[in-house]
């Protein structure tokens, strides 16, 4: 039963993502591996115009997952303001709620969503909820070695190489890359496993969607970072790991995913993932205290602005994450009053 309601909870994800966004099945089919930059820009999008009375310091203290965009984008809003001061801190989504509750950030950037103790926290604080605003789409890749030729991977494979607990009923433990299919040096080749740290949303993530809330494996080599989970693979040929899109590198390859036994295997592609064909496909945001009928600050709401703005948009798809539509951006404007 559990499992079902996790999968119709996919379900619904993916079909809302899809409606959303402006996307249908038909869109999806011609999916190619590489999309040109021009086929991920929204038309619509609205230039930055730059106003008057912005100054101060902004600190953003969360996900890892988005310490790079966060970055890019405050590169880009300082250029706007060049007397604006950003300090960003990324160790991990959980360290997001916190800093809002404490008030050493504005910013909140979280690669998962608030869980329910946190958002109680902040309620017993201030009266009120934290604002959610989703900035980007990501497709939480599974990485193997560039060496390695395997052609996909269901989820519940995904859940015996990393769980103990298999809540996907899957027949075996998956400890070598011959059990998946693998020949040659390969076939008796032990999986070498890499994982993120429990501060991670993107350890939460994973963890909720792929594990069904079971147990990771004593295995796994968390990681205090994205990018170290793409640097131990590329220097594993037994490895595997999950990390955002945007951290791909030539030195490892996503692998297509799908969600049961007999079903294709869909690449983490912009389309696959906004439309929510893509299991792992999530939504990445930036947390603000917004009282009730009471406007951000003139610095926060500027910087959340820009990041919708085309050239904030723009900076998404620099990064290799994929951009919110204008639809969903028109839909968040009244944050941003």
């Amino acid at each position: 039963m559990e499992h079902s309601q996790n999968r119709k909870q996919m379900w619904v994800l993916g079909m809302s993502m899809g409606l959303i966004l402006g996307w249908s099945a038909t869109t999806i089919l011609g999916a190619s591996h590489v999309l040109a930059n021009d086929d991920m820009e929204d038309p619509a999008w609205v230039n930055y115009a730059k106003v008057s009375g912005v100054s101060g310091n902004i600190n953003s203290i969360g996900s890892d997952t988005l310490n790079n965009l966060m970055t890019l984008w405050a590169e880009g809003f300082r250029k706007q303001y060049p007397n604006v001061k950003i300090q960003i801190e990324g160790k991990g989504s959980s360290t997001a709620p916190p800093a809002l509750i404490e008030g050493t950030a504005q910013l909140g950037p979280m690669s998962r969503k608030m869980k329910g103790k946190e958002i109680d926290a902040f309620e017993a604080k201030f009266g009120y909820k934290p604002t959610a605003i989703p900035v980007a789409v990501d497709a939480l890749a599974v990485y193997v070695n560039k060496d390695n030729s395997l052609q996909g991977l269901t989820i519940g494979e995904l859940d015996a190489v990393f769980s103990k607990t298999r809540q996907h009923g899957y027949k075996e433990n998956l400890t070598s890359w011959g059990q998946l299919g693998l020949t040659g040096r390969f076939a008796d080749m032990p999986i070498s496993i890499y994982g993120r740290n429990s501060a991670s949303g993107t350890y939460g993530f994973f963890k909720d969607v792929v594990l069904e809330n079971g147990d990771y494996k004593d295995e796994v080599k968390e990681q205090p970072g994205s990018a170290s989970v793409v640097q131990g693979v590329t220097e594993d040929q037994a490895g595997i790991g999950y990390s955002g899109i945007g951290y791909r590198t030539s030195g490892v390859h996503a692998l297509p995913l799908a969600m049961k036994a007999g079903q294709p295997f869909v690449e983490a592609t912009y389309e696959n993932s906004t439309s929510g064909k893509y299991p792992l496909s999530r939504y990445l945001f930036v947390y603000v205290n917004k009282a009730p009928n009471q406007p951000l600050s003139p610095i926060v709401r500027e910087f959340l602005k820009y990041v919708y703005s085309r050239e904030g948009q723009k900076v998404v798809i620099k990064d290799g994450y994929f951009p919110i539509s204008e639809k969903i951006i028109g839909k968040q404007s009244e944050h941003l009053k």
